[in-house]
């Protein structure tokens, strides 16, 4: 994955996917591709992109998509940009009729599509856009207790970027059989130079200064954790990232969840209320709270890496943003 260099003038983000007002940060395995390819929104891009001072630009000028068990019903953009010019990977075909079985894992699960950004119709060409009013950073939870969204404090989208979490599961990378956290700062680790909490102070100064609101999207389990519960509804995720895009979402009714502090709407338009807590969806909720604090620990544990780093005036900043994470 390539990524370009910080420098003073430009937030110059890991993974992100931007449409022309939101940003979203995240790791493989979490829908970026997907939910970006929405015609109800112009594409920039997919993946690397640059926060300047005029806006957001892409760098790439590509996408690269996952398409196991991909179909013309669920993802028709994607399946309509699979044409010449595309280059598939690790996919099986038939050599004779040279037709695609997308639901075939024998080479790996993780099956791609890398194909040039005008192949999707609503690409905004060039590939600029406006400063983004929305920061949704993506987690694939497979433990199951994030909710569907949640609205973010700016210490809260701070803790939730340098964290980078997200669950590992099968078919994202070579040798992952079960759903493992993982921890990558800024979501692009092994890529930044400076100190995440840097990184984080950046994004916090682009959000404050053109008024973005920072947002928790969870594309994985609901219900229990993976091998138990179902993974959220892509409608349900597409609903809420409308909800988010329009501004309704804004005019939503809050409550706080436990652990994590974190402030999630009570109802979203076509959306079922009761997976909005996820707590309602678990039919067993020892094994829910029990989960909870799992998770919540390892939260923890992972920032015990950055709590020495002071930024801010008399470092705290830092202490902020620690506040921001799991309280039991």
């Amino acid at each position: 994955m390539a990524i370009c260099t910080i420098c003073t003038s430009c937030f110059y983000g890991v993974r992100i996917v931007i449409d022309e007002f939101i940003s979203i940060l995240l790791m493989l395995g979490t829908g970026k591709t997907t939910l970006s390819t929405d015609h109800n929104r112009y594409l920039i891009g997919d993946d690397e992109h640059c926060w300047s001072e005029n806006g957001v630009s892409n760098i790439e000028g590509g996408c690269y998509a996952k398409c196991i068990d991909l179909s013309r019903e669920k993802e028709p953009d994607i399946w309509n940009a699979i044409k010449f010019g595309t280059v598939l990977e690790n996919v099986v075909f038939d050599e004779h009729n040279r037709e695609v079985d997308y639901t075939d894992k024998s080479v790996t699960e993780n099956t791609r599509a890398a194909y040039p950004i005008e192949y999707i119709p609503n690409a905004k060409i060039p590939c600029v856009g406006l400063h983004p009013k929305n920061v949704i950073l993506l987690a694939c939870d497979a433990f199951g207790v994030l909710p569907p969204v949640s609205k973010l404090s700016l210490a809260q989208t701070m803790y939730h970027f340098i964290s980078g979490y997200t669950a590992l599961v099968a078919g994202t990378e070579d040798g992952i059989k079960e759903p493992t956290a993982t921890f990558s700062a800024c979501f692009g680790a092994a890529f930044i130079m400076l100190h995440p909490t840097k990184y984080a102070a950046m994004l916090a100064e682009k959000m404050q200064k053109h008024g973005a609101t920072g947002w928790l999207v969870n594309t994985g389990w609901s219900g229990g954790s993976y091998g138990s519960g179902r993974r959220i509804k892509l409608p349900y995720t597409r609903k809420i990232i409308d909800a988010i895009h329009s501004g309704s979402l804004l005019k939503a009714n809050y409550k706080k969840t436990e652990v994590f502090g974190l402030e999630i709407p009570t109802e979203i338009e076509e959306v079922p209320s009761e997976i909005l807590d996820p707590v309602n969806t678990w039919s067993d909720k020892k094994a829910y709270k029990d989960t909870l604090l799992k998770l919540g620990g390892l939260f923890k544990k992972n920032f015990e890496t950055f709590t020495n780093y002071k930024i801010g005036k008399d470092g705290k900043l830092t202490e902020e943003i620690l506040a921001a994470g799991p309280n039991f």
